[in-house]
């Protein structure tokens, strides 16, 4: 609120760096804007701050006259810093998370608008990039919703058709609809998210997530996310529990638990979870990134409220004291976007961008309070 509104030219700046510097010509991302849509919405649902709902207001008129496209539907992967179509793909993550963004803005503020375009980019979802054939969801298209080429998120990704990480933004998105739109259609795709989950997804030896499928669900790379295993831990259970299926819920924490076991292999003994290994060539990516920590917060602490295993709440503890120390800015705000294997803060990132902003940090430390709100209320 206090450093990336855009006052000149609406909405928010695209980019701010570490040192809270506004990158004022930067592009603007559809996923930075729905990501600060879903947090600040979130936030006002929890304290009921005004403010928190003035600034979800901008995100969602921002978002309705700038990233919707008017005529194909769906919403552009970016604008410019004056608000004009720059990267006019169809990437359904960012499709995902704008209606992510709109269902939580719907709850916040009962505004009809946000509800009707939430639904509306479902059926976008659904009619575009369902593979109704094989299961599943198409990565990425062009504006008029025709066949791409480069199909990637970002330059690190594999080129692939088929993304676990789309697919559980996706299942995130759908369930937080369902909460405040109880369709029966919707109910029967989360359930069909969940057990592409159980059979496509998590590899059954290892417990790891399989990040990148090609359109016949075939595995391509043997790359492991340790934050996407531990992420998913809970929110596949949260999606379960949403809609009330009480055997997929018994059958999805058997798979969190497996999932943090994997996820686990990653954490070093500072409490810090690393950020990705290639087990083909044993290669580890000695960075800690801030969105991991975050989602080890709520992941390992949702396995102890499972289990009872105390161990995983030491590691939900461990991973908020690592936060505290090395990833929290003390003195000008915010998070880092994390730190490299000497402890050094990573070199050119963000405050926010196209990716950071406070949406991983943020819903971990609402999700914990609920969580911890929520044990203390249960116990005599």
């Amino acid at each position: 609120m206090e450093h990336s509104i855009d006052r000149t030219n609406g909405g928010f700046y695209g980019k701010i760096d570490n040192n809270n510097t506004v990158i004022e010509e930067a592009p603007k991302g559809s996923v930075l804007n729905s990501r600060i849509l879903w947090t600040f919405s979130a936030a006002y649902h929890h304290y009921k701050n005004p403010s928190y709902l003035q600034t979800a207001t901008r995100a969602f008129e921002y978002i309705s006259n700038h990233f919707i496209d008017p005529v194909f539907s769906g919403v552009y992967w970016s604008v410019d810093a004056f608000g004009n179509p720059l990267d006019t793909k169809k990437k359904v993550y960012a499709l995902a998370f704008a209606l992510y963004g709109m269902s939580q803005y719907y709850l916040a503020s009962g505004n009809g608008n946000a509800l009707q375009t939430a639904i509306t980019l479902y059926s976008a979802i659904e009619e575009h990039s369902h593979d109704k054939t094989r299961g599943g969801y198409m990565e990425a298209f062009g504006r008029e919703w025709n066949e791409q080429q480069d199909l990637r998120l970002s330059e690190k990704d594999f080129n692939e058709k088929k993304t676990m990480n789309t697919h559980l933004h996706v299942l995130e998105a759908y369930a937080n609809l369902y909460k405040v739109w109880p369709d029966a259609k919707l109910k029967d795709h989360i359930t069909d998210l969940l057990q592409l989950f159980t059979k496509y997804f998590i590899d059954v030896k290892s417990g790891h997530l399989i990040l990148f499928f090609n359109e016949d669900w075939h595995p391509k790379h043997s790359l492991v996310s340790y934050g996407h295993d531990i992420e998913a831990a809970w929110l596949l259970q949260e999606a379960a529990e949403i809609i009330d299926e009480g055997d997929l819920v018994e059958e999805v924490k058997h798979l969190s638990k497996k999932l943090a076991i994997a996820a686990a292999r990653g954490l070093d003994t500072d409490g810090g979870l690393w950020y990705e290994r290639d087990i083909a060539s044993n290669h580890l990516i000695k960075d800690k990134h801030w969105w991991p920590q975050a989602e080890a917060m709520v992941g390992f602490y949702n396995v102890w409220v499972n289990t009872g295993e105390l161990s995983y709440l030491q590691k939900s503890m461990d991973s908020w004291a690592f936060i505290q120390e090395y990833i929290l800015d003390k003195k000008k705000g915010e998070w880092y976007w994390g730190i490299q294997e000497d402890y050094s803060i990573m070199p050119g990132e963000d405050k926010a961008g196209l990716w950071k902003c406070p949406y991983h940090n943020g819903r971990a430390c609402l999700e914990l309070m609920k969580r911890i709100q929520s044990n203390i209320t249960a116990t005599p």
